[in-house]
């Protein structure tokens, strides 16, 4: 099949497929790269085409510049809650987005420089390998905005970092850089010159290359391997995706019932009016 972010060009995503790899980067450098509702279902329709195109072997998710993504666009969700939402939870762009990943049967690797927030976190926990340099700088915000973890995150988080940790990030709403997700075990590794630990076979190409380059030879000499096998094998590992899909589906539910909240309207007023939120006028 053709795939459409290739024969229609988005102007906020660039894509581009080589040797079997395609790679999706997020291309809004004003905005940090933040996501709003078109985009989350380009890059979702990207993602399902993909799936089932004989010409896509692995697909890399990065940003086109310095950040991987601010997460959701603020305007466009300031926006969104001025609209009555006609379309159930479930069925809202960032769920849709998120399911998307979830569902890939082919490799997904992340590469990730600048800011990941939100769902610049949330994807991570749908990739297969997820790389960064030390610029990477990471939140999970929902409960400092009054929301609460979309895309499974309650349970994956638990799953890939172990309770505490998990607990840590999200309960806290802090940031935290790349060597603290590496340690905890969101990513597999941090890039640098310095101290890189590369598969042996790929050594010598990472002297001189960044992240990108990096995500990219690893997609390459992945793209190689029986492409049966990689799918079989993923599909062993994700054996609990209708799981992960109920609880995505379980978590937008709750989520969009959280943007109803008075916290939220008192964290969006404290944004607006650029001051701290206080949300102890709440129980």
């Amino acid at each position: 099949m053709t795939l459409t972010c290739l024969t229609q060009p988005h102007q906020h995503l660039q894509a581009s497929l080589e040797h079997g790899v395609l790679t999706l980067a997020i291309d809004r450098a004003i905005a940090k790269n933040a996501i709003y509702s078109g985009l989350y279902l380009w890059i979702a329709q990207a993602l399902d085409q993909a799936n089932v195109s004989d010409e896509v072997r692995v697909v890399v998710l990065r940003g086109a510049g310095d950040d991987f993504t601010a997460g959701n666009d603020m305007q466009d969700f300031l926006d969104s809650l001025q609209n009555p939402i006609s379309t159930s939870a479930a069925e809202q762009p960032p769920f849709i987005l998120l399911k998307s990943a979830a569902k890939l049967s082919k490799p997904l690797i992340v590469a990730v420089k600048g800011v990941a927030i939100g769902i610049g976190v949330t994807l991570l926990l749908h990739a297969d390998l997820v790389y960064a340099d030390e610029s990477a700088v990471f939140q999970l915000p929902f409960v400092s905005l009054g929301l609460s973890p979309e895309g499974g995150a309650s349970k994956l988080l638990q799953q890939q970092v172990g309770y505490h940790h998990a607990a840590e990030l999200l309960l806290t709403a802090q940031k935290f850089n790349a060597h603290t997700a590496e340690k905890f075990g969101l990513i597999n590794q941090v890039f640098s010159n310095e101290h890189l630990r590369a598969p042996f076979h790929l050594m010598a190409l990472m002297e001189h290359h960044d992240v990108y380059d990096f995500a990219n030879e690893t997609a390459k000499n992945m793209a190689k391997l029986p492409i049966a096998s990689l799918k079989q094998t993923k599909a062993l590992m994700k054996q609990n995706l209708p799981e992960i899909l109920e609880w995505i589906d379980e978590e937008a539910e709750i989520f969009m019932q959280r943007v109803k909240s008075p916290e939220l309207h008192e964290a969006v007023n404290a944004f607006l009016e650029k001051r701290e939120a206080d949300f102890s006028k709440f129980n």
